[in-house]
């Protein structure tokens, strides 16, 4: 990307009006990953000019998730603190000739937009408020009419290149001269974005899929306020999930849930900006490896800081996550507009991975109440999602009614005579395999499918060897017994 004179500035600019979303928190994990590889500054803008739109409960919330994604910015600001920037940019725009005021009404408006239709004209905006007088003007706001504002767009041809895109167009004739300020004088978005970026000189701009028409409008606002404009890159969607192995589409899913899922922010870091699908099974092993040390390198107290913090209280302190280095080494922006696949899928097995690495201090904070060490040994590489922890805990410390089992009375009835007295040790399961067997004639491979599903009330899960010392003989012989009637 252009613009390496400069000293690189990065911006994520979301808008909080609800949780951030998967596809918002790529966006921000980009310009972090970017900023960290190149050494450039990182800024968090809240676009929250609009207060129908954006609340405080989302602001912190999405403080929350970024803390909790382990980023870290250099900087905070609101759009809501720069009204007077604002007024100032159009001010100037309006003493340079590049703001005119409108008055036209959408019923207005639709009609012209009709009537150039039905000739076969475009539609573009045909600039009729150009040409009012002061006099029309004054008659206008005599009535009650108050203008709303138009950028007065240049009349040429724009090229740009785009980081992901390549080389792009367009024609600002055939674009419509864009409202920057309502008539009720508020500031709209195309406008604020502008004047934050030459204010805090950003020289990077990460985002998402945005149409080459809007782009252009912006770059022809940036050269009308004299200001350079930063290099551009245009991420392309996220491709929807058609695994669903979580559900929801892929864009569409909240930080805040998968938080509340037990997915690992290393996991889905590696899932949005990984290793590229092309690379080779070697470059991806590599990475998640080095991922892996990085997360059990880090401070404990980082991530149940950033877990334990909540919206609506103040956002914990952050720290730039250890496993970011290690993506960012070797990030390179994508190439062509394609959407980028997000499979759930592999997000859960990641995640699977990096939690089977965990020892017990790691996760004790958000395993269930009264959960034990011996516990999350048993548990730990056969989730997917530290949520299932819950279930599990049930299993082995709650109560639980397992479906009664056709067919198996007689096994069940052995299985329960022959349970093994306590106290029990970490054999149990294999004596009590022995003693069975015995009893019955059957081999264990036939009868564990049965005592896995009246003990669990699941077909698979963690090895019956390790739950079985958890749950107790009264508890076992208890299901035993259901499974049984």
């Amino acid at each position: 990307m252009s613009g390496a004179h400069r000293a690189m500035r990065l911006r994520f600019a979301p808008t909080p009006s609800g949780h951030l979303t998967v596809s918002a928190a790529r966006i921000a994990l980009v310009n972090a990953l970017f900023a960290a590889r190149y050494g450039g500054h990182l800024l968090l803008r809240l676009d929250d000019l609009d207060p129908a739109r954006s609340k405080p409960a989302f602001a912190e919330a999405i403080a929350h998730d970024l803390a909790w994604f382990g980023l870290a910015f250099d900087a905070t600001i609101r759009q809501s603190d720069r009204a007077a920037s604002y007024q100032e940019a159009i001010a100037r725009l309006r003493a340079a000739g590049r703001l005119y005021p409108c008055f036209e009404s959408p019923e207005e408006l639709r009609f012209k937009q009709e009537q150039r239709q039905k000739r076969g004209q475009p539609t573009v905006y045909d600039r009729a408020m150009l040409k009012l007088t002061a006099a029309q003007r004054a008659t206008a706001e005599g009535k009650g009419k108050r203008p709303y504002w138009r950028l007065l767009l240049s009349d040429r041809e724009l090229r740009w290149d785009d980081a992901v895109l390549g080389a792009q167009a367009a024609k600002l004739p055939a674009i419509s001269d864009p409202v920057l300020v309502t008539a009720e004088g508020a500031v709209l978005p195309t406008l604020a974005a502008v004047v934050d970026d030459v204010a805090t000189g950003i020289t990077h701009v990460i985002r998402g899929p945005q149409g080459a028409a809007e782009t252009a409008i912006q770059i022809d606002l940036f050269e009308a306020l004299n200001a350079p404009r930063p290099a551009l890159a245009h991420l392309p969607p996220l491709a929807d999930d058609r695994s669903a192995a979580i559900g929801r589409k892929a864009g569409a899913m909240t930080l805040r849930s998968l938080r509340a899922d037990g997915v690992m922010p290393a996991a889905l870091a590696l899932c949005l900006a990984g290793p590229a699908a092309d690379a080779s099974a070697a470059a991806r092993e590599d990475v998640v490896a080095a991922l892996e040390r990085a997360v059990l390198a880090a401070p404990v107290s980082d991530q149940s800081r950033a877990d334990a913090a909540t919206p609506g209280t103040n956002a914990p302190a952050v720290q730039q996550a250890a496993w970011l280095p290690v993506l960012a080494a070797g990030f390179t922006l994508p190439r062509g507009p394609a959407s980028t696949p997000f499979e759930s899928a592999r997000l859960l097995r990641t995640n699977r991975r990096l939690l089977a690495a965990m020892p017990f201090p790691r996760v004790a904070d958000r395993l269930p109440a009264g959960a034990t060490e011996a516990f999350w040994l048993a548990l730990r590489g056969q989730v997917d999602l530290l949520s299932e922890a819950r279930g599990w805990w049930e299993v082995v410390a709650g109560t639980i009614v397992p479906p009664v089992i056709e067919g198996a009375q007689s096994l069940l009835h052995a299985a329960r005579a022959t349970l093994p007295p306590e106290p029990w040790d970490p054999e149990v399961f294999a004596h009590w395999c022995e003693a069975l067997a015995a009893a019955t004639g059957e081999a264990p491979a036939a009868f564990e499918p049965v005592l896995r599903l009246a003990l669990t009330g699941e077909e698979t899960g963690p090895a019956l060897s390790a739950l079985l010392p958890l749950m107790g003989r009264t508890r076992a012989a208890l299901r035993l017994q259901v499974a049984a009637s």
